[in-house]
């Protein structure tokens, strides 16, 4: 009920009252309190204590009633409320009694709705009453319209908080009812208190659909436009998750892609540069348009480094379309190849370029001499940066002056546009994930990582707890190479429902070589009766701190789940 030193300096007051010769105060302070305190730690404690004193909850209803429809008692009102004490105390008893029981919701619904309608919140004390009873609506099996309508428009940021935390909870069992209230929970992206905007924005991801995927995108994107920094990486890469899954067309997801990048190039995860590269390469019907919309995004803005990377490929791929005015999808503009390679040595020579878009820059400069007519032109700036001060830039321009001089014959072979890409597998006993990629996404091969002969070292950690979802990581050091560490996941369910279509995937900065193995089941069964393994093999040749992000999809009671992490606490043995 309070801290060790309100209890201390309450002690005099509480030793009055219990002294007071006033039977009713004595009976209401002394025995109605203790036991509801009591019945609460037995329910807490005992299954079968739970089962045995739900029958109760009549007795508790009417005795919550009698509180907030008696009138004005002096003995035990604070603040205009009678008994507040008592009152968190029933309502936090009926939450546990309500639970998971249709009976025992049912008989308290009315009760809930008239203490949340009746409740003074001009002061803390009925907002302490307030939050207690959103707790308890949110946790029992109370009518969805109660459960939502009400707290989610409420003035008190915590009570707001709590309604979407709650729903963020259940959306996955009642999934239609929350839809219901899209609006409403779509409103809170625009409210200033940070923690109602990453609920709200959490909860606006899970309730994307095929149905509703352009007006939440619309939302969403709003958002990310105007939300504060912190956001920013958080809603990019939702956007990423829900335009990849739901997309109603390919030029749509390119241009929601397009569209984050420009706004948020900056927040975005690592490996969207090569995703948004293999999209593209896979749209064949969509070359001559995305390479047009790369070029103006260009034009515009080169300070999202991102965007730039993925421009100077397209236009290094597609240049030729871009002069030619091939787009059907919108009018074409008039562009020569001169001006096409001014914009690329501007990007060579910006303060803005970091090193990894120089080296895009050079490559789609080096790939347009097979595609344009200014070829002296090309070799003339790709000797100039065979002298560079950047070791990458320099090793690229000396290797690309050699087939200009040495292998010139080979060169349009060499050069010629990527082909479609293949979608990369989540089961693959060889998928490698690398992030901050150069040129296009790489895959390193299972041969360049030796296999474990013996372990050693073993060490646990928890890396996600998440909707009933447990991911626990074992680690474990690879001999006779002790720069690999072979980490194993055990995925399990505390749900009451199997969790199917099971997909890990994870991510790791370009100075480490991941290897995903094939998992041991698709399907994580319920009540912790089982785990799904997989193992993850990393080689750290360079001894830095492991860093990773992962990615959960699975499907529970027919709804898709999507959950995303970013793991940086791994222990010293797990990379040392």
């Amino acid at each position: 009920m309070g801290s060790s030193e309100m209890c201390r300096d309450l002690a005099g007051e509480v030793e009055k009252l219990l002294k007071t010769s006033n039977s009713y105060l004595r009976k209401k302070v002394g025995v109605l309190h203790t036991s509801v305190v009591l019945l609460t730690e037995m329910c807490e404690r005992s299954p079968d204590m739970l089962a045995h004193f739900r029958k109760l909850v009549p007795q508790l209803v009417r005795i919550l009633k009698n509180l907030i429809m008696s009138g004005y008692s002096p003995e035990h009102d604070v603040s205009g409320i009678s008994d507040p004490f008592l009152q968190v105390r029933i309502l936090r008893l009926l939450r546990i009694l309500g639970k998971s029981d249709d009976d025992s919701s049912e008989a308290m619904n009315d009760i809930l709705a008239q203490v949340a309608t009746n409740t003074e919140t001009s002061k803390n004390v009925g907002n302490a009453i307030l939050y207690e009873t959103v707790l308890t609506i949110m946790d029992i099996k109370s009518e969805s319209g109660l459960r939502v309508s009400r707290f989610l428009l409420n003035n008190d940021k915590n009570i707001r908080y709590v309604a979407l935390t709650s729903l963020l909870k259940t959306v996955q069992t009642d999934h239609n009812a929350v839809q219901r209230h899209r609006s409403t929970i779509v409103d809170c992206l625009k409210d200033l208190d940070v923690s109602i905007k990453r609920r709200a924005m959490e909860l606006s991801f899970a309730l994307v659909n095929g149905n509703n995927i352009r007006g939440m995108m619309k939302e969403l994107l709003y958002f990310l436009d105007s939300c504060d920094p912190e956001f920013k990486a958080d809603c990019a890469s939702g956007v990423f998750l829900a335009a990849e899954k739901y997309a109603p067309s390919k030029r749509w997801h390119i241009d929601t892609i397009m569209r984050v990048l420009t706004t948020a190039g900056s927040y975005v995860r690592d490996d969207s540069v090569p995703n948004l590269i293999q999209l593209i390469t896979n749209s064949v019907e969509m070359h001559a348009y995305t390479v047009q919309r790369l070029y103006k995004a260009l034009l515009d803005d080169i300070s999202q480094q991102p965007l730039v990377q993925v421009a100077s490929w397209c236009i290094g791929e597609y240049g030729d379309l871009l002069v030619s005015g091939q787009c059907e999808e919108e009018e074409p503009i008039q562009v020569t190849e001169d001006e096409v390679l001014d914009v690329l040595e501007g990007l060579l020579v910006s303060n803005l370029s970091t090193p990894v878009t120089r080296g895009y820059a050079l490559t789609a400069i080096m790939k347009l001499s097979t595609r344009f007519s200014s070829v002296n032109r090309i070799k003339k700036v790709v000797s100039i940066y065979g002298s560079s001060i950047d070791v990458e830039l320099q090793q690229r321009a000396v290797e690309y002056n050699a087939l200009f001089k040495k292998y010139d014959h080979m060169r349009p072979a060499l050069l010629e546009r990527m082909p479609i890409m293949e979608k990369t597998s989540t089961n693959g006993p060889t998928e490698i994930v690398q992030t901050n990629g150069e040129t296009e996404p790489s895959v390193v091969e299972t041969k360049h990582l030796p296999p474990v002969t013996q372990s050693t070292n073993q060490v646990d950690q928890t890396a996600l707890k998440n909707n009933g979802l447990k991911i626990d990581f074992t680690f474990e050091r690879a001999n006779p190479n002790p720069n690999v560490a072979v980490i194993t996941i055990h995925a399990s369910n505390l749900t009451e429902a199997d969790m199917t279509d099971f997909v890990f995937q994870a991510a790791v900065p370009k100075t480490f070589q991941l290897q995903l193995l094939s998992p041991s089941s698709n399907v994580v069964p319920a009540l912790n009766q089982g785990t799904v393994t997989q193992v993850i093999r990393v080689l750290n040749s360079q001894k830095q701190q492991l860093r990773m992000r992962i990615k959960l999809t699975y499907t529970l009671k027919g709804s898709p789940v999507q959950d995303l992490a970013e793991v940086n606490n791994f222990p010293p043995q797990s990379w040392q």
